[in-house]
């Protein structure tokens, strides 16, 4: 059961999260950033907030959440109406990053794989 209630409330956090980046004017924050995984402790102390921003933006997207850190977790206090808000932590996250990376690095594999195949052909041929 608790594991349950605590998979509801941890994506009702990441959707509250998500609503409340848009309204953030700080302009450190990157207009793509993403909220890849919250984790949340048992006890609703604090929610870890795994943050992937487009680019090298990742750093200063979180060091703007973390300054505005009291605000957001106002909002989502208001928002959610949990008897406790947890404090939040915000950490960059790279792996859609890296994801993209090796995703680029297959994609040129297989065209070198294409590019090798016709003159294996031609040699088989012979």
């Amino acid at each position: 059961m608790p594991n349950k209630r605590m998979g509801r409330i941890t994506e009702d956090i990441k959707r509250e999260l998500t609503d409340i980046f848009r309204t953030l004017k700080d302009p450190r924050i990157a207009a793509l950033s993403t909220i890849v995984r919250v984790e949340v402790t048992g006890d609703l102390s604090y929610a870890t907030v795994y943050v992937s921003a487009f680019g090298e933006h990742a750093e200063e997207t979180v060091a703007g959440l973390r300054s505005a850190a009291g605000y957001i977790r106002r909002e989502l206090g208001r928002r959610l109406q949990l008897r406790k808000t947890p404090e939040l932590r915000f950490v960059a996250d790279s792996s859609i990053a890296h994801g993209a990376q090796i995703a680029a690095m297959l994609h040129a594999i297989e065209e070198e794989q294409e590019k090798g195949q016709p003159q294996r052909e031609e040699e088989e041929q012979a």
